[in-house]
């Protein structure tokens, strides 16, 4: 029963977390949406980032639009700079694991183009320079952040967008971005596609 019990206060933490992250996060989650739905119907794209966790949810935005959320519709052009394991290893061996996703946005990122750069603390270096790049590229970027936002948040331009998780727990912070990705994901198609029947 204890085990049980201990299960349930991680239920009740995330719901807390949800309801009070509820309010504050909708409107930058649509002002978000809005951000990539204009990239996307200018012919641009959605470059994402992350380490860990934050990684994992990075490639699980990019499979929604590549593939499909929950309707059958044309693919929509996002790329994950945390999957390609060769250019992540030589970029970090033969540089720094800070470069590792500022190089990859520097070739592949074009003025127009989105980054979603996501970091439960806003302090990880090397996304904090992909923020950096995608600037220098002309980018806007989408922050997926919680705690005080960290470096990220002094990094964004007035152009820019931060979906900050109000919490300081990572767990929470955590859950709570997998749950923006998914509002990203129904918005954007909702706006390209038109409602769900």
């Amino acid at each position: 029963m204890q085990f049980q019990e201990q299960i349930q206060r991680h239920f009740l933490a995330s719901i807390e977390t949800k309801q009070n992250a509820m309010s504050v996060l909708a409107p930058t989650i649509e002002h978000a949406s809005d951000l990539m739905v204009q990239s996307l119907l200018s012919g641009g794209k959605i470059l994402s980032c992350g380490n860990g966790g934050s990684a994992g949810d990075a490639q699980h935005f990019s499979s929604e639009l590549l593939n499909r959320f929950e309707r059958e519709r044309p693919s929509l052009p996002a790329i994950a700079l945390t999957t390609d394991s060769s250019t992540v290893t030589s970029i970090a061996n033969d540089y720094s694991y800070n470069e590792v996703f500022s190089k990859q946005i520097r070739a592949l990122g074009n003025p127009g183009d989105v980054l979603l750069a996501i970091s439960t603390s806003g302090n990880s270096a090397n996304v904090v320079q992909a923020i950096q790049a995608a600037h220098d590229r002309e980018m806007r970027v989408v922050a997926l952040s919680g705690k005080d936002g960290g470096d990220m948040y002094r990094l964004l331009q007035a152009e820019d967008v931060e979906i900050r998780v109000p919490s300081t727990v990572t767990a929470r912070i955590q859950e709570v971005h997998l749950l923006a990705i998914h509002c990203l994901c129904d918005l954007i198609d909702t706006q390209i596609f038109g409602a769900l029947e």
